[in-house]
C-alpha cells in the first residue's frame, strides 16, 4: 500500500512501492535552538516518537544544518536507519550509512529509484549563507511518483523538475514563508508561491509541509489553503492533519 503521513514542521513518513521512508525527522519536544548569534523556536511537541515511527528503510534528509529539518531525536533515528540519502555536504558530516547525492543523480532504494532534484534554500546569491540543501523524486513501477521539495525557494527549480519528471502524481510541497534574521527574504516557498509550483508541476495532488510549528514559519497552513483556492487549486490539497495516513 502506498501511503504518506504527515508528522511535525517537515517530517513525512512515505510508504511506496513497499520501502518506508521519513523525511526530514523531527521528534524533539517544544524548544528553543541556538544557531551562531540567532536562534529557531520550535512552538509545539513532536506528534510521533521515532518509537511509534517504527522500522524505516531510508531517510531523505533535505540538508541537516537547521533543527527544524533536523533535531536532536531525528539524529538518533540516523544512527538506527540503514540508509540516510542527503546533500554531499551533509553526507560528510553525518554517519557512514549517509549517502551525498548531486542533483539529478539516483539511488535505487528496494522497488524505488530515488533521485536527487535541485532546491535553493532563499533567494539567488544566498547559497553561502543557507547552505547546500536538495529534494527528491521517487518512483516505483505500479506506484505513483512523489516529488518531496525540500526546503526549497526557487520556482525556477520547481519548473526543472516538472521538465525532468513531466508525470509527478503527488507533490510534497516545504511552505511556510521561512523567515529568521539571517536574511531579509523568504527561505522557503510562500502560499502562493506553493500554489504556483504546483501549477508548474502539472497540477499533482499536493501534501503541504513545513507550515507550522515553529517560530520563524512566517505564513501557515490555514495561509496556504487560502493561496491554493485563490489559485483555484483547493482540490489537489490532501489532508495535512499530523500523524493521519493518507492512502495514494
Amino acid at each position: 500500500m502506498n501511503s504518506l503521513t504527515p508528522l511535525d514542521g517537515p517530517t513525512v513518513v512515505i510508504e511506496l512501492a513497499g520501502v518506508r521512508f521519513v523525511v526530514d525527522p523531527t521528534f524533539d519536544d517544544a524548544q528553543e535552538y541556538p544557531i551562531g548569534s540567532r536562534s529557531l523556536r520550535k512552538t509545539a511537541d513532536a506528534t510521533w516518537t521515532p518509537d511509534r515511527v517504527g522500522a524505516v528503510d531510508a531517510v531523505l534528509l533535505s540538508h541537516d544544518q537547521h533543527p527544524d529539518n533536523l533535531d536532536h531525536r531525528g539524529r538518533e533515528l540516523l544512527r538506527t536507519t540503514p540508509l540516510t540519502l542527503t546533500t554531499p555536504l551533509a553526507a560528510g558530516r553525518l554517519e557512514a550509512t549517509a549517502v551525498g547525492l548531486e542533483p539529478w543523480q539516483a539511488h535505487q532504494v528496494g522497488a524505488v529509484t530515488v533521485t536527487a532534484v535541485p532546491a535553493q534554500h532563499g533567494p539567488d546569491g544566498i547559497e553561502h549563507l543557507t547552505g547546500p540543501v536538495t529534494g527528491f523524486v521517487l518512483e516505483a513501477d505500479g506506484a505513483p511518483t512523489v516529488y518531496v521539495s525540500g526546503d526549497n525557494a526557487s520556482l525556477r527549480l520547481v519548473g526543472e523538475v516538472a521538465a525532468r519528471f513531466p508525470a509527478i502524481d503527488v507533490a510534497v510541497l516545504f511552505a511556510g514563508a521561512a523567515k529568521t534574521p539571517l536574511a531579509d527574504a523568504f527561505l522557503t516557498l510562500t502560499s502562493a508561491e506553493a500554489a504556483a509550483a504546483a501549477a508548474l508541476l502539472g497540477r499533482p495532488r499536493v501534501l503541504p509541509v513545513h507550515t507550522d510549528g515553529w517560530a520563524h514559519f512566517t505564513q501557515d497552513g490555514a495561509t496556504l489553503r487560502a493561496a491554493f483556492a485563490d489559485a483555484g487549486l483547493a482540490a489537489l490539497l490532501m489532508p495535512t492533519r499530523p500523524g493521519v495516513r493518507v492512502e495514494l
